[in-house]
């Protein structure tokens, strides 16, 4: 029997894909003292049941990484069989290498959490650094969004008949050059094919001064192309709105994105609907505030992708 639980992260994904795989929400509680403590209770039997826990360690990241590890706890202290935990956005992922010396690496300390606790195996949606799988000896399993985000912009595109789907007339660009193999995959999906050529911009980040960053050279022919952007995350929007700069600057018509993780601060909104970039795609694995939605912004659903690997499970 399998048994799906929601944390406080991202109720409406999971209820999303609680309806999918036409299985109900179980119900839990979860409190929040004033001191900031919070306390999580199961409330229906669980015992020899596997269970799946979504919950997307998104901000406030520290909060829903706590929650997320007692509600582990909880399940195994009433005898659940098999403990899975779907993580739609990795937090601390990006922490993932000391970048100067006396840094921790948070991500190997997550993970270290994550199996000490107990869980049996764990998913999540387009983590950071695909390295960081072998960081895991538990089993772990990187899904990606990219396709369904591919499929979205070159819908838009056709229905809007703004392009031709070929590498002649729209360019791919990883806005930096971590994002190579990031951008390959999804220019894969968007043509079908590998026949098609690829940008990066190299960019320079200030390790002095957070969330910011600066981009020095366009490697790529984006003349007379529309440019996609495609990356894992954006935050302050400064590394994707100087991307779209330097593009422009080099020949583009226009400056598409296709983000899968929008982990935004106060002001990225208000920055990206200000930029030059056209249309902003990206998808909900981490919960939209409402002051975090601009009209540039299309959000593809992650729950189908999610609901089938539970399919998968069951079957």
């Amino acid at each position: 029997m399998f048994k799906i639980f929601s944390g406080s992260a991202n109720q409406k994904l999971s209820e999303d894909v609680a309806k999918l795989v036409k299985i109900p929400l179980s119900k839990a509680e979860i409190i929040r003292f004033a001191n900031s403590e919070v306390k999580v209770t199961i409330q229906e039997k669980v015992k020899k049941t596997t269970c799946i826990i979504i919950q997307p360690i998104s901000n406030p990241t520290d909060t829903h990484l706590m929650e997320f590890f007692f509600f582990c706890d909880a399940l195994k202290r009433q005898e659940a069989n098999y403990v899975i935990g779907f993580i739609p956005y990795f937090g601390y992922a990006r922490q993932d290498i000391q970048h100067r010396s006396g840094e921790c690496v948070s991500v190997n300390v997550v993970i270290r959490f994550l199996e000490s606790i107990g869980f049996n195996k764990i998913y999540t949606i387009d983590l950071h650094d695909e390295a960081t799988e072998g960081v895991f000896s538990i089993p772990f399993k990187n899904l990606s969004a990219l396709p369904l985000l591919s499929e979205a912009v070159k819908k838009y595109l056709l229905e809007n008949n703004l392009s031709q789907i070929q590498p002649s007339t729209v360019a791919i660009v990883s806005p930096d050059q971590g994002g190579i193999e990031r951008a390959r995959k999804f220019g894969e999906s968007f043509f079908g094919n590998s026949n098609f050529s690829l940008g990066v911009i190299e960019k320079k980040r200030n390790l002095d001064k957070i969330h910011t960053s600066t981009a020095l050279a366009l490697y790529g022919n984006v003349e007379e192309k529309i440019v996609i952007l495609v990356d894992d995350i954006t935050t302050s929007g400064e590394t994707l709105i100087n991307a779209s700069r330097l593009c422009l600057k080099k020949g583009a018509k226009e400056v598409f994105a296709a983000i899968v993780h929008h982990d935004f601060t106060a002001e990225s909104a208000e920055k990206i609907q200000n930029s030059p970039i056209k249309k902003f795609f990206t998808t909900n694995t981490i919960a939209l505030k409402n002051n975090q939605k601009f009209k540039k912004l299309i959000e593809i659903s992650v729950a189908p992708l999610i609901a089938k690997e539970i399919e998968n499970l069951i079957n």
